[in-house]
């Protein structure tokens, strides 16, 4: 297999660094972000074009700030310092870095006073906003460079050592607010580095294909957890793409799914995509088991025990089964590692630790070099279709934290059609897509209503929508009134067991985007 053209991105604590790595898959160049305290053997072996050094909250002269290797700049790759990372650079190839008397957080205007390297696209004297975010500044250059941007309060900007490919920023190009910021990721990316527009999903998709076929001999299994979600059903597909029937996905009806998901799913990958797919029963089980359970700690752990307990069943009878595939992204490898080296702990969702000790399976991890938006996309190469790629984020346990309280399959139904409304007129309003997440919460609180000329005494649906753009924070979406009016009319009149609709306008920090 030709080896992938790659930028390595030393990360030394910025906020911003997954948005450096974004940038450039973005320009369909492949990237990896590694902590900034490396060993130099590691980055040799790693065999990047190009580095990028990130910025970073701490003073590059404070005895404890992370440092990279210095001979890291002797490799002869092009270098783009950004913010903390320029500052670095500069310290490390003799300049010099002094507390700022007038500090830069926010906007700024920068004037390119020469149009080469990152600024290529730009003509000597243009002026641009940018995003400025530092206390300290660069006071001497190093040997070697010179200014080729400066702002009103960062003299030395932007400055370069043209013939060593070395550059250094002292703002970022990577946020939205910086306005010409693309323009130069993408000046360093194939004016500077020189590197090809190569990394695309048809490219992946072939990559991935050929690795999973090769590391799988050709008398073992592997085995999938499919959930029905985005991930788990492009890396199933995947994978059947590169091992065929030697792949068994196992999909698990808990009884805590959308209306009709189960059947859907377990539809389109049989005949659409043809995967050996063994659907399984276990409704009764999960819901016996949750009777009379409030907590939704403890719901989560009775779930999770659950399917532990059912996923052995089935795959310990699956032959010469030796793999399992895993549907981790590059986000949850990110967050498994630290500028000061590996966090202690992978987050508890992606583990694999519930699998009992005696499976011994390894794992595949076909997505765990993308993004969620490049999950898609290499869903949309594999031929999936979109409802599948784009349906709204479902969680882990399913209804059980949206079914407030005592959890029956009575109950659950009741919700199940309440959610069904909620799309569907989501959808008739074509405000699908424009919503991070839209769902029914059915809570165990009675109220009196006026149904006819009878008196009613049910419990209360809430509606909720909220904007997000990775889940990590999200406001209330702002849904157009006649499209609440139709959601909670047609609740209160076609789902027996609800006869009032409320709509929750809380975001997301104070409070959390599902309701458990």
């Amino acid at each position: 297999m030709a080896s992938r053209q790659s930028v390595l991105i030393l990360d030394y604590g910025s906020q911003y660094t997954q948005l450096i790595a974004r940038r450039i898959r973005e320009c369909h160049v492949y990237c990896e972000i590694h902590p900034g305290t490396i060993p130099l053997a590691q980055i040799q072996a790693i065999s990047p074009r190009a580095i990028i050094l990130s910025g970073g909250p701490q003073s590059v002269y404070g005895d404890d700030s992370p440092k990279s290797d210095p001979r890291l700049f002797e490799l002869g790759l092009p270098v783009l310092g950004i913010c903390y990372g320029e500052q670095l650079m500069a310290l490390q190839l003799g300049g010099k870095v002094e507390p700022s008397d007038e500090r830069e957080y926010g906007p700024a205007t920068l004037t390119v006073t020469e149009n080469l390297g990152i600024f290529s696209a730009f003509r000597n004297a243009d002026e641009t906003g940018v995003w400025m975010s530092h206390g300290d500044k660069l006071t001497r250059l190093p040997d070697g460079f010179r200014v080729i941007a400066t702002s009103p309060s960062a003299p030395l900007a932007a400055i370069a050592n043209p013939e060593r490919k070395l550059y250094g920023i002292q703002f970022h190009p990577e946020v939205a607010h910086t306005q010409r910021g693309l323009d130069m990721v993408r000046a360093f990316l194939f004016e500077v580095a020189a590197l090809e527009p190569s990394w695309t999903p048809g490219s992946f998709v072939d990559e991935a294909i050929a690795r999973i076929a090769e590391r799988v001999s050709a008398d073992e299994r592997v085995i999938c957890g499919l959930s029905g979600g985005v991930d788990s059903s492009v890396a199933a597909v995947l994978c059947h793409k590169a091992l065929g029937d030697r792949l068994v996905c196992i999909f698990v009806d808990n009884g805590l799914l959308r209306q009709g998901e189960f059947e859907s799913v377990v539809h389109t990958m049989r005949e659409s995509f043809h995967l050996n797919l063994i659907p399984v029963n276990a409704r009764k089980l999960f819901i016996d088991g949750l009777a009379g359970v409030t907590d939704p700690e403890k719901k989560r752990k009775i779930i999770g025990k659950l399917f532990i307990d059912v996923f052995d069943e089935h795959a310990s009878g699956i032959q010469n089964a030796r793999y399992l595939v895993q549907g981790t992204l590059y986000p949850d490898v990110i967050e498994s590692v630290s500028v000061k080296g590996p966090s202690a702990v992978i987050k508890s969702h992606h583990n694999v630790g519930g699998l009992p000790e005696h499976m011994k399976l390894k794992l595949i991890e076909p997505l765990r070099e993308l993004f969620k938006d490049e999950v898609r996309a290499v869903g949309q190469a594999l031929g999936m279709p979109h409802d599948v790629l784009w349906r709204h984020p479902f969680p882990g346990p399913g209804l059980a934290v949206r079914c407030l309280g005592d959890l029956t399959n009575e109950r659950l139904d009741v919700l199940r059609k309440a959610d069904a409304i909620v799309d569907e007129e989501l959808r008739a309003a074509g405000l699908y897509a424009s919503v991070w997440q839209a769902f029914a919460v059915l809570l165990p609180v009675r109220s009196v209503g006026v149904m006819g000329d009878d008196r009613t005494y049910e419990e209360t649906c809430v509606i909720r929508a909220v904007q997000s753009s990775d889940g990590m924070t999200a406001d209330w979406a702002r849904l157009p009134h006649e499209v609440l009016a139709k959601m909670s009319a047609r609740i209160i009149n076609e789902v027996r067991g609800i006869n009032r609709v409320a709509y929750d306008i809380s975001s997301k920090p104070p409070a959390t985007i599902e309701w458990e």
